[in-house]
């Protein structure tokens, strides 16, 4: 999918800065200069089955506690889902992972998961399906993100842990 033309067809019109290319939370401290939103980190995930994948956005310092997740969303034991189911269901590689995935996902084989701090932030930050530029989303720009691919968030506090 055109990700620019599915957001300017739906009025969505986020900022959008280059960078380098940047593949971790660290890296993007480093390589990605302050900019407005929230930063975020985003989890592909999938239950023991293989059977349910999640795209789960925290806010970007966050250790994520897979196994109380896990049970928060009654999906049993999580691991990191592979680079090629990435690939199957979200059309993204490693390094590229986003919210904004969800535009690739018309099967609706994912399931969003954002945490409550991110939900309530005015806006926050997303990779455009590559890792090489941020934009800015505004929460508004996110609700109508979501409505046009057909995507409802689940929000909840995402349990954190050291990991």
């Amino acid at each position: 999918m055109d990700l620019p033309a599915f957001l300017a067809i739906h009025g969505i019109n986020p900022g959008c800065h280059a960078h380098p290319p940047v593949m971790t939370v660290a890296e993007s401290e480093r390589l990605v200069p302050p900019l407005p939103g929230a930063k975020t980190k985003n989890l592909f995930l999938r239950d023991r089955k293989g059977a349910h994948h999640f795209l789960v956005t925290v806010p970007h310092a966050l250790a994520v506690d897979l196994n109380a997740l896990g049970e928060a969303l009654a999906a049993g034991r999580l691991s990191f889902a592979s680079p090629e189911r990435l690939h199957r269901h979200l059309g993204i590689t490693p390094g590229s992972v986003s919210l904004l995935a969800l535009v690739n996902d018309a099967a609706h084989a994912v399931e969003f998961v954002i945490d409550r701090t991110l939900w309530g932030a005015p806006a926050l930050q997303a990779h455009p399906l590559r890792n090489d530029a941020t934009m800015i989303l505004a929460h508004a720009d996110l609700r109508r993100f979501l409505a046009a691919t057909g995507h409802v968030a689940r929000v909840l506090d995402v349990p954190s842990g050291s990991r």
